[in-house]
């Protein structure tokens, strides 16, 4: 077996390091930033396809993702539950490309105002500050290491490097194509929301957690600021309002900014000692589990 070096610790990075330690690698992460630092502890990290391409990969992966999530549902302390919830849409449309990954999809009936078309169904949702100190203790238990490490190039030692190092992939694998997706949200006090919400044209969206709920969302292509802006949160309320009109009384808890890894395609693929896993835009709680799979098989 192989000493692998996974750079980035975000729920891609983590992810890979658990498949790799399980098929019985040493592994050791490395990261500028430890796992509540990163994007992922941002995101609302409900499992949908956003931001991710090609479709074709894309499915395959989702799929096995769904299936490894609602597995882990089961189990309170890794922070996912199975949550039912509408898509809705403002025109008539075909069901999403994506619906043979799911186990059930129906065409919804009680829709808000103003839409024309929903689709119901039930998926897994992450509350990712539960979920990522879940598998960082996963990657300690079965003897990997997590090390802080601002890291001005891919590293030397080791085997086998694995790239999941998302917006640092522009630096640390001199790819440029990938580009950051500024995406705000608010969180906001739980007041008895059981569903989520998602209008993806805006997008607008509601995932509840067990003590709050996250409203979301914007959609800044290029842009870098973390800086939470007050009108963009006013807007994101009004909107989500309109969806849910319960979260009209709501006590906002805190503003929270990350940037999606966007890229043209999502990039899982092996060149000489290095195995690049990353570009997973808006679906990385999403996509994980099925690209750790083929990076445990690249590795080997």
């Amino acid at each position: 077996m192989s000493r692998v070096i996974v750079v980035g610790a975000g729920v891609v990075g983590l992810t890979c390091a658990v498949r790799l330690l399980e098929a019985g690698h040493r592994v050791d992460v490395v990261a500028r930033d430890l796992p509540r630092e990163t994007t992922s502890a941002v995101a609302a990290a409900i499992w949908y396809p956003y931001r991710a391409f090609p479709p074709e990969r894309v499915g395959a992966w989702g799929a096995r993702t769904f299936e490894v999530l609602s597995g882990l549902a089961g189990d309170a302390a890794s922070g996912v539950r199975m949550v039912p919830g509408t898509e809705v849409r403002m025109t008539p449309a075909d069901p999403p490309w994506w619906a043979s990954a799911v186990p059930s999809l129906e065409r919804a009936t009680d829709l808000p105002a103003g839409y024309a078309e929903g689709w119901s169904f039930t998926t897994p949702v992450v509350e990712m500050p539960v979920h990522l100190d879940w598998l960082r203790a996963r990657v300690h238990d079965l003897g990997g290491t997590l090390t802080r490490l601002n890291l001005a190039a891919l590293p030397l030692g080791g085997d086998v490097v694995v790239n999941c190092a998302g917006l640092g992939a522009r630096l640390l694998g001199q790819d440029l194509s990938v580009t950051p997706v500024r995406g705000q949200v608010v969180v906001v006090e739980q007041v008895g929301i059981d569903r989520w919400w998602l209008d993806s044209a805006a997008p607008t969206y509601v995932v509840p957690r067990t003590h709050d709920v996250v409203v979301g969302g914007t959609d800044e292509e290029g842009e870098w600021s973390r800086t939470p802006s007050p009108e963009t949160a006013r807007d994101i309320l009004a909107r989500a309002t309109r969806l849910v009109p319960a979260l009209a009384d709501a006590r906002v808890l805190r503003h929270r900014v990350g940037l999606r890894p966007a890229r043209p395609v999502v990039r899982v693929e092996r060149v000489g000692r290095v195995v690049h896993c990353y570009g997973h835009g808006g679906a990385g709680v999403t996509l994980g589990w099925g690209c750790a799979d083929e990076v445990v098989a690249l590795v080997s």
